[in-house]
């Protein structure tokens, strides 16, 4: 006898762990690279969503490798703005009112006249795709962390320039294993300063060690992926303590190897435990899994009823930088959603 349950496209809820090449719809990857001439490897083309694994530096080469093949088949002002209104339509679809995008301007700015001109770029297509879509949509800048930490200093101060202008967050990503995490920290703290979102890579590829380097060096306000916590009870007090908000992203950990399936992601471990959690698709283009997947496997691996869905939901909200006018009524429509009758 199946369960009855309230259908999880209409709970709102933000999206706050998208990466902007990675957020790109096979189709249109295919279909760019046909038009710009651009040869895809069979793991990107005839044989998606391809087979990954970061457990190795080999492994996480071979990630990167698809990652840069994708991006390189945006090579024009139309291919930008077809990604990010494609994005926002594939969210929109998916109950998402709320996505924060992260882009490191640096792999882009190349092509497109400079890291200003391609963030001045990416904001103006999103806000032509926020107004078509309905979708509310920021951008965090990303640092990246196999680069020299001065260079995340320029980003920092690339950021600084757009507060109030439509990004909202600094973050760090790449392969959380390479680099020195503290040497990025004086880069967070001229975005802090700005008023920016810290929100680092942390706690996937890593454990509760780097953890704790972001918390303490970078003063983390949310963590990207996080998931790892759970193995040190004591740190896990202090996340949650501190409301710090884990980007939980469980089709990547398994994609990634972190845990070898679904079940073994411990999102039920760190809900119990109070820690507040908002669901992302990290890279759906290389992990054949969006948003709305994630919060299906919350409720069909994980047991998680309607009103921890809702819960779920809640948390990505509040831990937006959307207006609080905003997030009050996403709020409210989450209330709503809950008094539907069952399906």
């Amino acid at each position: 006898m199946s369960v009855a349950h309230r259908d999880l496209r209409r709970l709102p809820k933000a999206h706050l762990h998208l990466h902007f090449t990675g957020s790109m719809r096979h189709t249109t990857l295919v279909e760019l690279a046909d038009r710009h001439g651009i040869r895809l490897p069979d793991s990107l083309r005839d044989h998606w969503p391809p087979q990954l694994s970061a457990a190795d530096e080999k492994g996480w080469f071979r990630f990167q490798r698809l990652y840069d093949l994708a991006r390189s088949v945006l090579r024009t002002e139309d291919d930008v703005r077809r990604l990010l209104l494609e994005c926002a339509q594939d969210d929109a679809a998916e109950g998402s009112r709320w996505l924060e995008i992260q882009v490191d301007p640096s792999g882009y700015g190349g092509l497109f006249g400079g890291i200003t001109a391609f963030t001045d770029l990416v904001l103006d297509a999103a806000r032509a795709a926020s107004e078509s879509t309905g979708v509310g949509i920021a951008v965090v800048i990303a640092a990246n962390r196999t680069r020299h930490p001065l260079d995340a200093r320029t980003l920092a101060r690339l950021a600084r320039q757009y507060v109030g202008r439509g990004v909202v967050g600094f973050g760090l990503s790449n392969d959380e294993r390479r680099g020195v995490t503290e040497e990025f920290a004086p880069a967070f703290k001229i975005a802090s300063r700005a008023g920016l979102l810290s929100v680092p890579h942390g706690g996937e590829l890593r454990g509760p060690d780097h953890i704790r380097t972001c918390l303490d060096h970078l003063d983390a306000a949310r963590l990207g992926h996080g998931v790892r916590v759970a193995e040190d009870p004591a740190l896990l007090d202090r996340v949650v303590g501190r409301q710090v908000t884990l980007e939980v992203c469980p089709a990547s950990n398994v994609s990634l190897g972190v845990y070898r399936q679904a079940l073994q992601v411990p999102l039920r471990t760190l809900f119990d435990a109070g820690a507040r959690i908002a669901l992302g698709a990290d890279d759906p283009l290389l992990f054949g899994s969006r948003l709305l997947d994630q919060y299906q496997s919350a409720r069909e691996l994980h047991g998680f009823s309607d009103p921890e869905l809702a819960a779920l939901a809640r948390a990505s909200i509040e831990s937006t930088a959307a207006p609080s006018d905003v997030r009050k009524q996403l709020l409210e429509d989450i209330d709503a959603w809950l008094a539907e009758p069952l399906g």
